[in-house]
């Protein structure tokens, strides 16, 4: 939108005059980062206008307002508020980007979530489930495929993506990598229990226009503890039954989940549950989140929060857990052939494999480009 309206893209804040952050409120230390960011870039150019945008904005209660040089704080990805701040043509909102500055190019396909995770803000800060259409998708990863390897499924909750138009994310994939069949599509965050029959079949076939990949957030293995948290849509017995069958023995797949370590009335008992869980699944990597509390959360107001010093060496223990697991599956992949993406800058390369894997390639190989290779050790 910027680039369309004759707006340059500088390098630095010091060549700056307008800097555009998107927030997260995830957790607390990521608005944390947020406010270091705009003081620290504030102090470097104190003539710096700043808007701010994403899910702290759409939650701020004036601190963000507060913090130097911000002129506009923007709650969720109301591109047009955006538009309207700067002075742009609005005819700019909906420019398609030809490319994207990473090697794999991100697409949208959904906004807002219709859960109430107890631990989670975002319902709040994104609104209800909306979904792009089918042809406005296609149309956006055509163009993104002309210079992008791999494209990435985004959204807030994509598993329910055409909920509200009557569409599936399963017939979505398979539209795109019907039509699109030179990209490699991979999807980000989504529920193990909302993978559906027809992304299932996708996976089954081992096409390999869909990376064989599937980050499906777990948080606990307690049953008891998921209740908590309003995830009432799993227990443990069927996200371990909903993996299994989508795997289905499958060596070369990459599985990764998100941990919260600590919700409040977590037990010694909960803990172990969840360890047992995560040894008894082939996952190849996991994110470990300390419980972090959300003002304006349900579990706000749960009793039992627990200490500090608890709440870190149960994180410490999944994620050594994971670690291990990790580096047992990347044993298992080496002097494999593997479908690789460059990434890097700078004459820095690396390669991601399609279970999601980094590993080092020939620097000459220039950034963007999908190629097989062997994975060394």
């Amino acid at each position: 939108m910027l680039i369309a309206s004759g707006i340059d893209i500088v390098e630095s804040v010091e060549e700056a005059d307008v800097a555009i952050y998107n927030s997260c409120a995830v957790t607390s230390e990521a608005e944390a980062d947020l406010r270091k960011a705009v003081r620290k870039a504030a102090k470097v150019q104190p003539n710096l206008r700043t808007l701010v945008t994403g899910c702290a904005a759409a939650t701020d209660n004036g601190v963000i307002a507060a913090l130097p040089n911000v002129t506009d704080v923007i709650g969720g990805a109301d591109l047009v508020a955006v538009a309207n701040a700067l002075d742009l043509p609005l005819t700019s909102v909906n420019v398609i980007a030809a490319q994207q500055t990473g090697s794999r190019a991100l697409l949208r396909i959904q906004d807002g979530c219709d859960e109430h995770c107890t631990f989670c803000i975002t319902t709040k800060a994104r609104g209800a489930n909306r979904s792009r259409s089918i042809a406005d998708i296609v149309a956006e990863a055509s163009v993104l495929a002309e210079h992008h390897p791999e494209i990435v499924i985004t959204g807030i909750h994509i598993g329910t993506y055409g909920n509200d138009i009557g569409l599936s994310l399963g017939e979505l994939m398979e539209t795109l990598v019907h039509e699109i069949p030179h990209a490699r599509f991979r999807l980000s965050s989504l529920e193990a229990t909302e993978v559906d029959d027809r992304l299932t079949g996708l996976y089954h076939n081992r096409n390999r226009n869909l990376a064989p990949y599937l980050h499906a957030p777990l948080q606990s293995g307690s049953n008891r503890l998921l209740k908590l948290m309003g995830r009432h849509w799993y227990t443990a017995e069927t996200y371990a039954e909903r993996i299994l069958e989508l795997l289905d023995g499958r060596s070369v797949f990459g599985l990764s989940a998100d941990l919260i370590a600590g919700f409040p009335g977590e037990t010694e008992a909960d803990h172990e549950a969840t360890l047992k869980l995560i040894e008894s699944l082939p996952f190849t990597s996991l994110h470990v989140f300390p419980f972090s509390l959300r003002p304006g959360t349900a579990a706000e107001r749960l009793p039992g929060h627990l200490d500090g010093n608890v709440i870190g060496r149960r994180a410490k223990e999944i994620r050594e857990l994971g670690a291990h697991k990790a580096a047992a599956y990347r044993a298992t992949r080496i002097g494999q052939i593997a479908d690789i993406v460059t990434l890097g800058s700078s004459g820095v390369r690396k390669g991601l494999t399609e279970d999601y894997l980094t590993i080092d390639v020939d620097p000459t190989i220039p950034r963007g480009v999908r190629f097989d290779g062997i994975i060394d050790a």
